[in-house]
């Protein structure tokens, strides 16, 4: 029932913090979680009685859903593509470092006297809340969401400042006013033909059309297979197997928690560090499948261990000599499963929701998805030990490695690799596609791929299929772009004329049009080889 509640207070700061973030922007967003938080832990701090204390827990849950839902959006948008993955996955270390941290604050504060060690540690939670609270004033506003109040100048000197050179920054804010629909007002000024406030957006994620379906499927799965696969009940029940394993008494339990909190962030740090250079899909299905496996032995030291599920984390048996070897293999079970969870379906699913969506539906899309991932983990929550009494533990865990198998499924079938592309092209990517029944992960990222759709450049991102035909088609020198915007163009049409590994050098190319730039020589080069014909060096 208590996670219930929780889980409910969640979702409640997850729903309303999206269309909030809409209308007062992701940065005085992240203030109203820090109130929430501030406000709630010196109320639980200082209250006198159960009802004020309750009251104080609400008040942190609904700044639990605010936080959850604002920082990956907030990240996402200020973060350049190269590095998104990794920036908007930080916040997981920080919420596992602070649990740890809490972990720590309990055993240090357990000797003190029962009536005030759980008020200090209750309390010591609006230091957070305060150095949250002045790290606000000092952060800048989203860029995309000034872009879409018609701040082009204020998105402007953000983007100076959080990408690599002025060319890069350019080419980001006119991606992004595209993407707001940013036209002339006929005035020599500009307006949005989005809508600023959020209105009317709930409808269209609950109605949606094809290409937010595609969306959705994406979005919620990862978000429900996260807690499908059981991690909050397994973290839960690790008590019974460290209990099982010789590990008695309250400090011993919980120093062997902070083993598999210690454990879960270090693998965030793994993931954090991989996710931009390896991809998010690889990352996902090593950990869907680390989890099945390690699932399976953890359900096999259950059926071995024999424990019965009671209303509360039972004690150690008084048998403690029995199946030692068993217990520390489903201790190590516990540790692999967490560790297999924290380096992909912990962190990326918060990256995968924040960067599909389009600017429009972005923030109160992912307030949804916070709120399919809290009722997920309250019917796990809710039903463990229901189903522990109806299939034994051992077959509920059975179950679990059976829900991370299919996660495993899903990613290889549904899950799109975003690696590399800013927020606009991953959207552009599920609005622009005409298949009604696309295969999203032919979203291909490295070099300059063939997928069915086009080429992938790295100036110029995705290339439909129809244009390329169109520039390989072109006359020579007529390919109707300025030749300084041209060199990646020249370069796909060598690699179609030549094929990648062909004699012809791309940098002997790339050098010969530099040199006719420096001669003042505007028009371009010309391929001497006939279309379909063997190739030579220019």
């Amino acid at each position: 029932m208590t996670a219930k509640v929780e889980d409910g207070k969640t979702s409640i700061g997850a729903a309303c913090a999206g269309r909030i973030a809409d209308a007062v922007g992701r940065r005085w967003t992240m203030a109203i979680a820090a109130l929430f938080f501030l406000v709630g832990a010196g109320i639980m701090g200082v209250a006198p009685h159960f009802s004020l204390l309750m009251i104080g827990r609400l008040l942190e849950g609904i700044g639990v859903g605010f936080a959850l839902m604002i920082a990956p959006v907030y990240t996402a948008e200020v973060a350049p593509a190269s590095s998104r993955g990794s920036l908007v996955s930080l916040p997981e270390i920080f919420i596992n470092i602070g649990i740890l941290l809490g972990y720590m604050v309990s055993y240090v504060f357990s000797g003190l006297p029962s009536n005030v060690n759980w008020r200090l540690m209750l309390g010591v939670g609006m230091l957070p809340a305060l150095v949250l609270a002045v790290g606000v004033l000092l952060m800048p506003e989203s860029p995309r969401w000034l872009v879409m109040q018609n701040r082009i100048k204020e998105a402007e000197i953000v983007l100076f400042k959080t990408s690599n050179d002025e060319a890069e920054a350019n080419v980001r804010l006119q991606e992004i006013m595209d993407a707001a629909g940013i036209v002339s007002d006929g005035s020599g000024g500009t307006r949005s033909s989005l809508n600023s406030e959020g209105q009317g957006v709930w409808k269209e994620l609950l109605w949606p059309t094809s290409p937010v379906r595609r969306m959705l499927i994406v979005a919620l799965g990862v978000q429900f297979f996260q807690q499908a696969s059981g991690i909050d009940a397994t973290v839960y029940y690790s008590p019974v197997v460290f209990n099982h394993a010789g590990i008695s008494g309250k400090s011993g339990v919980l120093l062997a928690t902070i083993a598999v909190g210690l454990t879960k962030t270090l693998f965030i740090l793994v993931a954090t560090i991989w996710l931009d250079r390896l991809g998010r899909r690889p990352l996902l299905l090593t950990s869907s499948i680390g989890m099945t496996v390690s699932l399976s032995v953890l359900a096999i030291g259950f059926l071995f261990l024999n424990i019965t599920p009671t209303d509360d984390i039972p004690a150690a048996p008084s048998d403690t000599s029995g199946p030692t070897f068993v217990a520390v293999l489903a201790i190590l079970s516990i540790c692999s499963y967490v560790a297999f969870f924290s380096v992909g379906f912990g962190p990326i699913v918060w990256v995968l929701t924040s960067e599909i969506f389009p600017l429009r539906l972005r923030a109160q899309a992912m307030g949804l998805g916070i709120v399919v991932n809290r009722l997920a983990s309250a019917t796990v929550a809710l039903t463990f030990l229901s189903m522990a009494r109806a299939m034994t533990i051992a077959g509920t865990f059975f179950l679990f490695s059976v829900m991370a198998f299919l996660s495993a499924i899903f990613v290889y079938i549904f899950t799109p690799e975003t690696k590399g592309r800013s927020l606009e092209e991953i959207a552009k990517f599920f609005e622009s596609d005409s298949d009604p029944s696309p295969s999203p992960y032919s979203l291909e990222l490295k070099g300059l791929p063939q997928d069915g759709h086009g080429i992938a450049s790295p100036r110029f991102g995705h290339i439909r299929k129809h244009d390329e035909e169109a520039i390989l088609m072109a006359p020579e020198g007529h390919v109707g772009l300025p030749l300084e915007d041209t060199d990646d163009l020249l370069l796909l049409r060598h690699d179609s004329l030549t094929g990648p590994q062909s004699g012809a050098s791309r940098k002997d190319l790339m050098n010969k049009v530099k040199a006719i730039k420096k001669q003042g020589n505007r028009s371009s080069p010309s391929f001497d080889t006939p279309r379909g014909a063997s190739s030579s060096p220019l």
